[in-house]
């Protein structure tokens, strides 16, 4: 399994290579979807406790694979179709950082990552590994302790070699970052009693994607603790993970839907390699227009928050105050990220314009 693996890696990889344009998708699915464990009982198990290697890409892949089938019940709110779940929207960003190169060693002291070592590696020293350890073993550890995977399921993660700092367990991590945990346990609460709750279904959809964006800041607010491996990369792709992390309190604030259709339309301008020193947007040559368009927004989106002292994401959250300007922010999201022709000051003219809209 582990050559098939690989050898379907290097193929999604030849592809990306192609344009660098991200590849999330194989054959409609997150990447090696299919490789990840259906069941938990598929995990490894040691004196009847789930010992998964969340430093394997296929392990952590499963985490969400798991997630998602256990929450689907409680999900009707969000449509009828099988691939509305917001946890979609993970699980697609974290095959992104496969084939982008992303979960691999930085330091170039292991092979951890690369097609020449270990394809399904995770470097404990990846930034962007360590980003992902927030919003994966985390909730999936919470998951576990909710009850989400039935009751007395016991989980203990196989710690990286050679790297501390990654809590464990449940315990480990309620103790390391109390906060984050209690929102991922608020959000697999709120989904249980979401399914009595006599409200109607728009506000049940709401209320459960207010819950699920809480959590999911709280572990990138978390995700603080991974700041000295940003040492590893150039100045371009540190401005990068700046910018993405920042364009998050957008999404957030808006409550978007990250299902598995939407978030592809949203990921799939994501940059398809490791940015490097001279990469400047717009005008990388080997990256696609869409590429291009999209680091630059997401550019001029810091610049002008930091422009602002923090403005422009305060006026944001001020005015996602309703449903309705929730929807408003969705619509507005799509066309500066996606609509080359939508103007930037226009977007920026809007949210001032409707800082007394509530």
């Amino acid at each position: 399994m582990e050559r098939l693996t690989a050898s379907r890696l290097l193929l999604l990889a030849v592809a990306a290579s192609v344009a660098y344009s991200a590849v999330i998708l194989d054959n409609g699915a997150p990447i090696m979807w299919a490789q990840a464990a259906a069941r938990v009982s598929e995990l490894p198990v040691q004196n009847n406790i789930l010992t998964p290697n969340p430093w394997n890409f296929t392990h952590r892949m499963s985490f969400y694979r798991l997630m998602i089938a256990a929450t689907d019940p409680f999900m009707g709110c969000m449509g009828t179709g099988a691939t509305e779940s917001p946890i979609w929207g993970l699980a697609l960003q974290f095959g992104w950082m496969l084939t982008s190169g992303r979960l691999a060693d930085p330091t170039g002291a292991t092979t951890c990552g690369l097609e020449t070592g270990d394809a399904m590696c995770i470097s404990p020293q990846s930034w962007w590994g360590c980003v992902n350890h927030f919003v994966t073993v985390l909730p999936f550890l919470s998951a576990a302790q909710q009850g989400i995977f039935g009751q007395g399921v016991q989980v203990q993660m196989q710690a990286p070699e050679g790297s501390e700092g990654y809590c464990t367990t449940y315990t480990d991590c309620s103790t390391s970052y109390p906060n984050v945990m209690m929102k991922w346990d608020a959000f697999f609460q709120g989904l249980n009693a979401s399914t009595n709750a006599p409200l109607p279904e728009n506000e049940k959809k709401d209320s459960i994607l207010g819950l699920y964006w809480d959590a999911h800041m709280a572990s990138l607010q978390a995700a603080a603790a991974c700041r000295a491996k940003q040492r590893h990369y150039s100045a371009p792709e540190v401005n990068f993970a700046f910018s993405w992390l920042n364009s998050a309190e957008y999404v957030a604030a808006a409550n978007f839907q990250s299902s598995l259709e939407k978030s592809a339309v949203f990921l799939a301008p994501l940059p398809g390699r490791v940015l490097q020193v001279g990469d400047q947007a717009p005008n990388i040559a080997d990256m696609t227009p869409e590429e291009n368009h999209i680091l630059s927004v997401f550019s001029w989106m810091t610049y002008m928050n930091t422009f602002t002292g923090g403005a422009l994401v305060r006026m944001w959250r001020s005015i996602m105050c309703s449903a309705a300007m929730r929807e408003k922010g969705r619509e507005m999201l799509e066309q500066l990220l996606l609509n080359p022709g939508f103007a930037k000051d226009t977007f920026f003219s809007i949210i001032t314009s409707m800082g007394t809209s509530c």
